[in-house]
């Protein structure tokens, strides 16, 4: 390689959001001097020219979509560059590491993959080769888990370039129920302290995460800010991991941009840990928390190891609602050990704490997904119930013991891909009874669907809950199947993202 070639990095799919994993390597590639094209696949063509003249080619991929897109694309780019050296970094390469470098990259990076990315591109262009990337005792055969180490350790830091990029008003935007907005995107911290065991995060930091300095976070939010940011998300795996660090961030930030929101992700166990923050975080300007709920099973909790139970849910509902900060659940509505009852226990649930609004319909379609590397591969009984490896899927087959949850996942999914493309995935109440009446046939009682209707209503009044919620005073909706129109006059609407795809 030489010099004067061309350095692109590419971005398959980052849930809606600028990407910041291609704003902070291209800082920092530019400011070793080298010159940096950045391309953001999932909203842009890719210019044939710069794949052509590009001795360095990244591909990003922090997540399962995005990986799948980026295989795509590598096959298009050896056909028009087959010169060029490929390099996916993120956390879906160092999990899938093994089949990436005998099917597609030269090189992969994982961790905190900045500074290592930078090192890398030195190497090749002083033509020192990749070592210290791929270790010369990888195991390259497919599925084989990940050879390559991630990068765990602390870097310097550069303020994210996001000059290239499509403007933000090409992204997620902000619903507020009356209006949109402009959203904005960045990280304070990386890696989680936690190890879950469905998390992709945990086989790659192990328990580790790692502050990003506050001045270049700050720096981050005031150029979006300018760029017509009017809401920020923070992507940080568990915003609260160092709530120290992100409280003066949004200390700083309030003052510095008054009116700016934002919102931010959190488990359950840190919201019973820190009550006292969400008052002055909604005071800040937070909007809503988003918290992986995943089940409100304590048998599929504990499968998980997500360090909370159902009861621990119900109390940082009250904590949040408290505050006047809404959460946003995400869930894994499908495992191998969720029952048909769990699934119609997690829908009473979400009606009876009144969270119909706060849910975007595809969660109640989420399957476990278990990449190479996942934590669950190494419980004893994952034998039990694991299939095989789909390689080029990256993820493990599993089937459900009871069939009927299978039949019910790939009917719910259909329900909401169908309602995604008419426009009616926005009426979150009639899409979550018509998913409620299809969990009920397919337990063979669509009549209990109207007599939990009855029983979920009769809770909803004794605990005040449509009060909470600013319910109308029509009273809750019916589930049958009326038309949209029909339903109850508008209810408050819980601020969201207008992407509510999360994996």
């Amino acid at each position: 390689m030489k010099r004067e070639d061309g350095i692109l990095l590419i971005s398959c799919y980052e849930l809606g959001h600028q990407p910041f994993s291609l704003a902070s390597p291209a800082a920092r590639l530019k400011s070793e001097g080298y010159e940096v094209e950045v391309v953001d696949a999932a909203i842009e063509p890719i210019p044939e020219d710069s794949v052509r003249r590009a001795g360095f080619i990244g591909i990003s991929v922090p997540m399962h979509t995005a990986m799948r897109v980026g295989m795509d694309l590598s096959h298009r780019i050896r056909i028009l560059n087959p010169d060029a050296h490929l390099c996916f970094y993120g956390l879906y390469a160092t999990l899938n590491a093994g089949y990436l470098l005998s099917h597609a990259a030269d090189s992969v990076v994982g961790g905190e993959f900045e500074q290592p990315l930078c090192d890398l591109v030195n190497r090749l262009f002083a033509g020192q080769g990749t070592a210290g990337v791929t270790p010369a005792n990888a195991n390259t055969s497919p599925g084989a888990g990940p050879p390559a180490a991630p990068h765990l350790s602390r870097q310097q830091w550069t303020v994210p370039d996001r000059s290239g990029l499509p403007a933000l008003k090409r992204y997620a935007q902000l619903d507020t129920g009356t209006e949109l907005m402009p959203a904005g995107y960045t990280e304070a911290t990386r890696g989680c302290l936690h190890t879950c065991l469905h998390c992709p995060i945990t086989p790659v930091y192990n328990g580790r995460f790692f502050a990003v300095p506050a001045d270049v976070v700050l720096a981050d939010i005031d150029q979006q800010a300018r760029m017509g940011a009017r809401h920020i998300t923070f992507g940080d795996p568990d915003f609260l991991n160092g709530p120290t660090h992100v409280l003066r961030i949004l200390r700083r930030m309030s003052d510095a941009h008054p009116g700016l929101t934002f919102d931010f992700t959190t488990k359950i166990e840190h919201i019973l840990q820190h009550p006292g923050f969400f008052s002055e975080a909604r005071d800040l300007g937070g909007i809503f928390v988003v918290s992986a709920v995943e089940s409100v099973s304590d048998l599929v909790l504990r499968r998980l190891a997500k360090g909370h139970s159902r009861e621990d849910i119900v109390r940082a509902l009250a904590i949040l609602r408290e505050a006047d900060l809404p959460m946003r659940p995400s869930l894994v509505a499908f495992t191998p050990w969720t029952t048909l009852d769990d699934y119609v226990e997690l829908l009473d649930f979400v009606e009876v704490h009144d969270l119909v609004d706060h849910i975007d319909p595809v969660q109640y379609t989420i399957r476990l997904l278990v990449p190479p590397g996942s934590a669950l591969l190494e419980e004893a009984d994952t034998g039990t119930w694991i299939g095989g490896l789909d390689e080029a899927g990256f993820t493990y087959e599993w089937r459900h013991p009871d069939a009927r949850m299978d039949h019910l996942h790939r009917r719910v999914s259909r329900l909401v891909e169908d309602a995604d493309a008419s426009g009616e995935e926005r009426d979150h109440l009639g899409l979550f009874h018509r998913i409620r009446r299809l969990a009920a046939e397919v337990a063979g009682a669509a009549e209990a669907a109207e007599a939990a209707w009855t029983e979920a209503t009769e809770a909803d009044e004794a605990a005040g809950f449509a009060g909470a919620a600013g319910l109308e005073a029509a009273g809750p909706a019916v589930p049958t199947d009326r038309p949209f129109e029909d339903l109850p006059p508008k209810r408050r609407r819980i601020p969201r993202l207008t992407e509510a795809w999360f994996c």
